[in-house]
C-alpha cells in the first residue's frame, strides 16, 4: 500500500464510489441528527470535515475510506478493470471540504438553513458519485485548473 504521502496518478475507480457510498451515509446521518441536535450534527460534519480536507491534502491512496476499501473491499474484488486520474478526486475533495465547512459553521451557530443546505449540496455530490459514477468535483476541475494561477489547482 502506498504510503500517505504517496499519491499515485491513477486510482482504481471503486475506490472512489465506496468513499462517496461512506460520505452519502454519514452527510444523511448528519441530516437526521440535525432535527434533533445541531450541536450533534455539527460534530459529526466537523468529523467528515477532517476527512475531505485529508483527503484532499493526501490523496485517494491515502484518504481514510479509501484505506477502507483497500483493505477490506478490494481485496474481494476482481482485478481492477477501469482506473481514474487520482488529482481531480483531491479537488473534489477539497469542495467537499468547503461545503463541510460551511454546513459545519451553519450548524454550529444554530442557522439551520446554512447547515442544510450545505451539507445537503454535499449530499447530492456523494449520491451523484456512489450511485451513478459521475464525480461533480471531477467535472469541475479541468475548469478550475484553467481558473486558478499558473500552480495546479491541487496536485
Amino acid at each position: 500500500m502506498p504510503t500517505p504521502t504517496a499519491s499515485p496518478s491513477q486510482v482504481d475507480v471503486r475506490g472512489p464510489r465506496f468513499v462517496a457510498w461512506v460520505t452519502t451515509v454519514v452527510l444523511v446521518v448528519t441530516l437526521l441528527v440535525s432535527t434533533v441536535s445541531l450541536t450533534a450534527a455539527a460534530i459529526i460534519l466537523g468529523v467528515q470535515t477532517l476527512v475531505f480536507a485529508y483527503g484532499a491534502a493526501a490523496g485517494p491512496a491515502a484518504h481514510p475510506y479509501g484505506r477502507v476499501y483497500a483493505a477490506v473491499v478490494a481485496p474481494r474484488l476482481g482485478p481492477v478493470q477501469e482506473k481514474e486520474p487520482a488529482t481531480p478526486l483531491r479537488f473534489a475533495q477539497g469542495l467537499g471540504f468547503v461545503f463541510a465547512v460551511v454546513g459545519t459553521a451553519g450548524f454550529a451557530l444554530s442557522s439551520t438553513a446554512v447547515g442544510t443546505i450545505a451539507t445537503g449540496l454535499a449530499l447530492f455530490a456523494a449520491v451523484l458519485n456512489a450511485a451513478f459514477g459521475i464525480c461533480l468535483g471531477c467535472k469541475i476541475y479541468p475548469l478550475a485548473s484553467r481558473l486558478l494561477p499558473a500552480r495546479q489547482a491541487i496536485s
